[in-house]
């Protein structure tokens, strides 16, 4: 799924987000969405999430 549409992301949802340190090299991490931080129905760079360990970025995949 999209990761750029709001809607398609709720909490408890597994993606891979890029953290601001990989934005350059593109690393993605996984993990499990705690919080939704981005207002904005749709971000063309993806919706900013705080996963349940605590990283923030930028969704890029929707695992599940």
């Amino acid at each position: 799924m999209d990761g750029t549409i709001r809607e398609n992301i709720t909490p408890g949802t597994k993606v891979a987000i890029v953290l601001k340190k990989d934005q350059r090299s593109g690393n993605l991490t996984e993990g499990i969405v705690k919080d939704l931080l981005t207002k904005s129905p749709k971000h063309h760079r993806g919706i900013k999430v705080r996963l349940e360990d605590g990283q923030i970025g930028r969704v890029q995949q929707v695992l599940e």
